[in-house]
């Protein structure tokens, strides 16, 4: 049978409240954001809130700096991702990852987004690659255009 004198079971209390009551930091919130979530997070950036530098911390130092060459959103929207939309509407069309995601690094996922183009109602997709980095995940590459789904 263990005994434990009481200095050493309020010391191991008082240790385990302490590192409970600890502030979740602003890595470990952006950790929590799954492949789906950072890339919803990237486009509704771009195409709704029209904020590229909202957009910057889903994506790794390359894109950052292209996206900073092109300063405003529409000029992402039409430069870096090839579809000037507005009014749009996103959601996940298709993800490649295990099922628990334990053993996956790199991630394609499909973002479908509906909204105007043009002043007609337009449904497109785009196509990213989501690396893992640490505990968080991170956009590495927007892939080359596949067409239009329909309109």
């Amino acid at each position: 049978m263990l005994i434990f004198k009481p200095s050493t079971l309020l010391s191991l209390f008082l240790l385990v409240f302490i590192s409970a009551c600890e502030q979740p930091t602003e890595d470990s919130k952006q950790a929590k954001l799954s492949p789906e979530q950072v890339s919803l997070g990237f486009f509704q950036a771009i195409y709704v809130d029209k904020d590229v530098e909202k957009a910057k911390q889903f994506v790794a130092p390359d894109i950052q700096e292209v996206m900073d060459h092109y300063h405003i959103a529409s000029a992402v929207q039409r430069h870096v991702l090839g579809l000037s939309m507005k009014q749009v509407t996103m959601s996940i069309d298709e993800i490649d990852i295990d099922f628990f995601r334990k053993f996956t690094d790199d991630v394609t996922v499909v973002v479908k987004m509906e909204g105007l183009k043009g002043g007609r109602q337009w449904v497109d997709d785009r196509t990213i690659r989501l690396h893992k980095k640490g505990n968080s995940w991170v956009i590495v590459e927007i892939l080359p255009e596949k067409g239009r789904i329909e309109g």
